[in-house]
Formats: structure tokens, sequence, C-alpha cells
């Protein structure tokens, strides 16, 4: 992927060396050694410069980044991908349940990573897969996928710095009560399994989820989460825990009456853009699974 991103150099930053200057723009450390590799990579008002060298108020500092490997083990598969916005820096899309992030061994071309590499091909352009915020694979809703370095690493730093703001959407049977509150339940690994969590009170690592009732329909709750840690599954286990699974859950609450998958939607995804800096905020709508659950739609059968 080629980007070249232009900086003009304000007063506050005059005098900042380059290096100084981009780490305060969110370049990690690594991503100063791999830039400082690709040809013609620092530019100051046209003219080549090091890491090292000052910049000057007024000066316009322009950073070419040259990508020219593809992410391995990711053949590019022609799928349906829902884009619901893309610039030079990232890509959103809405995710429909069943399709993984990434391949797996027993998933290996049905994948977000398999139809963005398609995509990405067909345009001629190298692709390096990085997802900056996963879901499980029958989870459906909005995830970024950052289309170079730069951009990567400043998403990734905003989600471990809780700076991505996401809400879930769920459905549970019955009632929910109370009807809004916050779960905090730690969660760890379930003895005998790789994949299934949960709550572990004494050893478990720290969890917390933010939770509202939305509304109540044909004997259902629709509920909106947030989440201020990142657990696995944490959504999950916390409503379950809470005594509300969510319906469909094979995991942990096979309810397939209504759905054949867990009812999990990541509705709305918030940012700031990693390099404009501009917020970005993006909605997507309950899939029509979902929505058939609080429709009094037939029952599955």
């Amino acid at each position: 992927m080629n980007r070249t991103i232009d900086y003009n150099i304000d007063a506050a930053s005059d005098g900042l060396r380059v290096e100084q200057f981009l780490k305060r723009r969110g370049y990690s450390s690594q991503n100063l050694t791999e830039i400082k590799r690709m040809p013609k990579s620092i530019l100051v008002n046209g003219t080549h410069y090091y890491m090292r060298d000052n910049l000057t108020e007024g000066d316009i500092l322009s950073v070419h980044i040259c990508e020219t490997k593809n992410s391995e083990n990711i053949p590019p598969v022609k799928l349906p991908l829902n884009i619901v916005y893309e610039d030079e820096d990232i890509i959103v899309i809405n995710k429909p349940s069943g399709m993984p992030i990434h391949p797996s061994m027993n998933n290996y071309t049905n994948s977000i990573a398999n139809g963005l590499a398609w995509y990405y091909r067909q345009q001629g352009k190298p692709f390096i897969f990085r997802c900056c915020n996963r879901l499980d694979r029958d989870t459906s809703g909005l995830t970024v996928v950052a289309k170079h370095l730069v951009s990567a690493s400043i998403l990734s730093s905003m989600a471990v710095h809780r700076k991505m703001h996401r809400e879930y959407l769920a459905i549970v049977r019955g009632t929910v009560l109370p009807s809004s509150g916050t779960i905090r339940a730690p969660l760890s690994r379930k003895p005998g399994t790789i994949i299934e969590r949960t709550v572990d009170i004494e050893n478990g690592e720290p969890a917390i989820t933010h939770y509202h009732v939305v509304t109540e329909a044909n004997g259902h709750s629709l509920v909106s989460l947030c989440l201020e840690t990142g657990r696995t599954h944490q959504i999950r286990i916390h409503m379950k825990y809470l005594g509300c699974p969510l319906i469909g859950d094979y995991l942990y609450n096979p309810d397939m009456e209504y759905i054949k998958r867990q009812a999990l939607h990541s509705h709305r995804l918030e940012f700031m853009h990693p390099i404009t800096g501009n917020k970005m905020k993006f909605l997507a709508d309950l899939p029509a699974d979902m929505k058939n659950v609080l429709q009094n739609r037939p029952r599955l059968i």
C-alpha cells in the first residue's frame, strides 16, 4: 500500500526533530524503524530529511509509506463485503454473522481477510491484513481495518487505551432486571477448554460491562452494551451471569428457537481518525435475523 501523509509544521512544533514530531502524532518506534527503510520516505519541502533532522515552522513534512508485501496464508477469495466507509487509511466493514474476521484451519477461505485480499488484488494493491477490533465469527456488525502500518499502530493504541468506543446490541429472552447497570465480574478460561470463559471472582481478569434495556418486544429484550474492558466472550458471559443469557449462543445458552447464532451485533463504532484526527462515527442497523426476533415473526424450524 502506498500512502503519502503531509503535515504542516506550526509554531508549537518548531525545532522538533522529525522523529519527535511523528511520535507526537502517534507513530510508534517500530513504525519509524520500518519507515526509515523505505525509499524517499521522509521529505521536508521536497528535500530528503533524516529522522534526527530538525523541523522549522512553515515546513511541509511528507511521510511516504510504501508497503510491497502481502499477508501470507490469506488466499484472495471473491466474497461480498458491506463496506460502510473507506479512505486512504482505514476501511470500515459491516460484517455479517457466520463470517470470521480472519482465516482459521477449519474456515480458511470465508473470512473478511479473504474478501479484502481479493478486493485489493483487483485494484493491483498489496495487502497486509490489520483488523483493529475483532468480532467473533457469529457476531455481526462494524469492524475497522487499517490500510497501512501507521494507521494500524495508532488504532491499536486507541483500542488498548479505550479510545475506540463501541456499542453492541444483544437480544435476551424475557425481562432484564434491573433494566440498566454495570456488571463487574472477573473472567478467566474455563478449566478443560481453550474456547470457553467463565466468571472467576478470585483469579479472573477484571471485566466491566455497562448495559441498559432499549426495548422489550415479542417476549424478548433488546439490550445496549458498552465494554469498559475487552475480554474474550465478555458480553456473552456477563449477560449469562446477570441471569439473562443471549439467545442463540451455542456455547453459553443454546436457545435456538428464534435465531441460530448468538444474538449480538456491533451497532455503533466511534473513534478519532488515526491520521486526520477527525471524529468518526458509524452505525449499523440490526440485521434481519435479530429484527425478526423482535417483530413476532414465525419461529425457526
